[in-house]
């Protein structure tokens, strides 16, 4: 059975230019001013912007008036097992009233439980009433917002023993139930199916591709876990790996040109270095444009 925002809400709708886009920070805001970079769009964190003014809002405007703009949460708690913080909404309806961007996502994930927030997106118990929690919470945001919001699948380390779902199977459900569509970043499958010891390309064939919105970039650390295997941690602070590249093509292949970000939060390099990672991946979808 469909959610009531389902029937409202195209199952993909993305109005960012099939591009590469940056995520926007602070360190560089005069570097993108000054220069105008040809890039597609930027993106924010919406939690950096929930305040009335500032120089981060001076410059946000200026670079808004210039570029497309994606903004991005990181504290909603769609997984939670409690409801929404209604002031925290509130908040991200006025922030997104007052920019207008393209888009706007989420993370599938919990980071708060009561009143306690914990500064991580922690993973979730894939059964029937986490699907219809979630769904619930997502029609409250989509309801709230007015808008379709895009949810992004997580890089995981743990799972539960007992689940109903595989977790592609399980987005495939919240996005048909709740009429949301899917950030599809590139960088948390290869990192889950490395910390699983799963097929990265069937976790993507089982999901539904055709409600991706925006794609997303990043790099991870290394490490060995307990028992002596690779562990990849999503960490946002190194060049996007070769092999995600590799699957990033791939991705391509099955998506067509999609909006596609190139994450960089940690360790944050000169701008130029950014911009090349942005210039690459639009050469992949230059390419996908020229095969189709």
């Amino acid at each position: 059975m469909h959610s009531p925002t389902a029937s409202l809400i195209a199952p993909r709708i993305s109005q960012l230019p099939p591009r590469a886009g940056l995520g926007l920070k602070a360190e560089h805001f005069k570097d993108v001013l000054e220069s105008l970079p040809d890039v597609g769009f930027f993106e924010v964190h919406a939690e950096n912007y929930m305040v009335a003014g500032g120089p981060f809002h001076h410059y946000l405007g200026l670079i808004r008036e210039r570029y497309p703009l994606s903004i991005h949460g990181v504290g909603l708690s769609i997984g939670s097992d409690t409801p929404l913080n209604i002031e925290h909404l509130q908040r991200l309806q006025t922030l997104l009233a007052r920019y207008r961007p393209r888009v706007f996502s989420e993370h599938l994930a919990w980071s708060s439980h009561g009143p306690h927030f914990l500064n991580d997106l922690l993973p979730l118990r894939y059964d029937l009433s986490t699907l219809q929690r979630v769904c619930a919470h997502i029609d409250q945001v989509q309801n709230t917002l007015q808008r379709q919001i895009l949810l992004e699948n997580p890089a995981t380390y743990v799972e539960f023993d007992q689940t109903h779902f595989d977790e592609a199977s399980f987005i495939h459900e919240v996005i048909t139930r709740s009429g949301c569509g899917l950030l599809l970043d590139v960088n948390n499958v290869y990192v889950s199916c490395v910390n699983h010891d799963r097929d990265p390309l069937a976790y993507i064939n089982a999901l539904p591709l055709h409600a991706v919105g925006e794609l997303h970039l990043a790099g991870f650390a290394e490490d060995i876990d307990q028992s002596g295997q690779r562990l990849l941690i999503d960490s946002h602070g190194a060049p996007v790996d070769q092999a995600v590249w590799a699957l990033y093509q791939q991705v391509l292949e099955c998506v067509g040109p999609v909006a596609t970000l190139i994450e960089r939060d940690n360790q944050l390099p000169v701008f130029s270095e950014l911009l090349a990672q942005a210039e690459l991946a639009d050469c992949y979808l230059l390419t996908t444009r020229e095969r189709t």
